[in-house]
């Protein structure tokens, strides 16, 4: 497993760049360091630590996963994240607890959205009995990037979007008044948008919204 890391990492310092890290770290509001890789030379790179005879036992996953977790260059965790998406056919009811330690650890929306759309948002299609309680544990946590993993697993659902889940969650929601919050309404209800706007426009008609919700939502239907 540190072989594996370490071999990365080896990659990641070979291509650093001092002054894009200072830019990156300034757009995520200076609190993660940096190598300095943009996302086509990252993905480049990070690619053959991906491919299927490079992979290790899914145990073993989950240790490198949360030890890239703990490294302090954000690249690390877009990596951690993207080894978890190659497991996904495997996944097993106790893996939304790995989900949940990345969530609350090191949270930001680079890596919160990824894993709530793309990492929660499987598991509960494969899950789909433990979406109430895990829902309504998340919204009752208090925890912001939970709360919003609540509202962004279902971003991609399209058809099998839970409406009536939704919005009981958006009601529950939205006078928590924060930024995140607010945009992941928007962005959600504008997502969905795509597949019915009916209900979306009636939604938002009917619900007391914060601004920049109802613009988010209502943004590709006018």
């Amino acid at each position: 497993m540190r072989d594996y890391l370490t071999a990365l990492e080896n990659e990641f310092t070979a291509y650093a760049d001092t002054r894009v890290a200072k830019d990156q770290a300034r757009y995520m509001k200076n609190q993660f360091a940096f190598f300095g890789i943009k996302t086509p030379l990252r993905r480049h790179i990070i690619r053959p630590f991906l491919t299927r005879s490079y992979l290790s036992e899914k145990s073993e996953m989950i240790e490198i996963v949360k030890e890239a977790w703990e490294k302090p260059q954000r690249e690390f965790q877009y990596f951690g994240q993207e080894l978890a998406f190659k497991y996904l056919s495997d996944l097993e009811k106790q893996d939304i607890s790995l989900f949940e330690h990345l969530i609350v650890h090191k949270s930001w929306w680079d890596t919160v959205d990824f894993i709530a759309a793309k990492l929660a948002g499987a598991y509960f299609k494969k899950y789909p009995d433990e979406i109430p309680a895990k829902t309504n544990e998340w919204v009752a946590s208090g925890n912001l990037w939970l709360q919003r993993s609540a509202l962004l697993f279902q971003l991609k659902y399209k058809k099998e979007l839970d409406t009536r889940l939704l919005s009981s969650l958006i009601t529950r929601l939205k006078d928590r008044n924060t930024f995140f919050i607010n945009k992941a309404i928007g962005w959600v209800l504008r997502e969905y948008s795509k597949t019915n706007p009916d209900w979306v426009e009636a939604f938002v008609r009917n619900t007391q919204l914060n601004s920049l919700s109802r613009r988010e939502a209502l943004r590709l239907i006018r």
